[in-house]
């Protein structure tokens, strides 16, 4: 069986593969464009993908009709076409749980460097303006016993949500599909809606699926309802948030600052002017960016394709229905 993977993973991962006897194919260059993209993925039998550059939409499992199975090395699956995958039989598999403590470590870090203007200080050194002490200048401010809103409270949004409870007391509040049972009994969180999510928190912490309906759900219209202290986090999709609303939101002095780990576009052009401004930090998509994750992600998504070359089930599939009629 052939693995075409676009770009390069971790060696666990490349060893578990070829161990298992699956024949690996690289690019000869990793910035690829769609057409020569489409040309390996068609001369392959399961594909191990990197990134989102490109989509698993339709009009690519028409051009590709021999894929059998796609292993995402990547939670979130917003750029595959999951309905369709489905239809033509085809699992796609992904990597829960093995990011989640890096990728809450990122939000938790966006957090205190937003509500201490870390970055903007630290730019300040750079440049060598350290300045004489002023006692009024870019004042941050403490989190202690403030309300911790989480848009999303799943495996990310609960360690999100427990670090900033253990560390600065913060209530927790949440907005989800269903209740969070082990959230409200371990972290005494409170569901709310998302009105009152919007309003009510001082840190409110995106860390939910992103789905078409998400698109541009915090846009000015959200930002107007938010607290002037709030501080807004998202490492989950920069989709979710309209970025020339949020620099308003910021400039105008509706919410207090902004920490990105995902931008819209992304990458961010470096002469967004939301990056110069001193509430705010902005990471290049970083959440998983650990030895440890990278390499738990390397495994899981080789055992995803190793379980299905033995007409196994995958261990972690986003689309298990494509089980229900062919295997026990």
């Amino acid at each position: 069986m052939k693995v075409f993977i676009n770009k390069r993973i971790p060696e666990i991962g490349i060893n578990m593969l070829q161990e298992a006897g699956l024949e690996i194919i690289f690019p000869e260059n990793e910035n690829l464009t769609y057409d020569e993209w489409v040309q390996y993925c068609r001369n392959t039998d399961v594909i191990l993908n990197i990134g989102g550059d490109f989509k698993y939409d339709k009009a690519f499992f028409d051009a590709c009709p021999d894929i059998k199975a796609i292993a995402l090395y990547s939670v979130g699956f917003d750029h595959v076409d999951i309905k369709e995958a489905s239809l033509r039989n085809i699992p796609i598999g992904n990597t829960p749980d093995v990011l989640s403590r890096a990728t809450s470590d990122v939000a938790f870090l966006l957090m205190q460097s937003v509500a201490r203007r870390a970055s903007y200080n630290f730019q300040k050194v750079k440049e060598g303006n350290w300045g004489a002490f002023d006692p009024l200048h870019a004042l941050g401010q403490e989190l202690y016993g403030k309300t911790l809103g989480v848009f999303g409270l799943g495996r990310i949004g609960f360690q999100m949500a427990e670090k900033c409870k253990k560390a600065f007391d913060m209530k927790i509040i949440y907005h989800n599909r269903r209740h969070n049972e082990e959230a409200e009994r371990e972290l005494d969180a409170k569901y709310v809606s998302f009105d009152e999510l919007v309003t009510d928190s001082d840190v409110l912490s995106i860390h939910a699926n992103f789905t078409a309906e998400h698109k541009e759900l915090f846009n000015n219209g959200v930002f107007g309802k938010m607290k002037s202290n709030a501080i807004f986090i998202n490492t989950a999709r920069g989709g979710f948030h309209q970025e020339q609303d949020l620099y308003k939101a910021l400039t105008e002095g509706k919410i207090w600052g902004a920490g990105l780990d995902v931008t819209n576009p992304e990458p961010m052009s470096s002469d967004n002017p939301i990056l110069e401004l001193s509430n705010v930090c902005v990471l290049p998509h970083i959440g998983s960016a650990t030895i440890e994750a990278r390499n738990g992600m390397a495994r899981l998504a080789a055992g995803n394709l190793i379980a299905f070359s033995k007409g196994e089930k995958m261990p972690n599939c986003a689309n298990p229905e494509v089980y229900s009629h062919h295997l026990s």
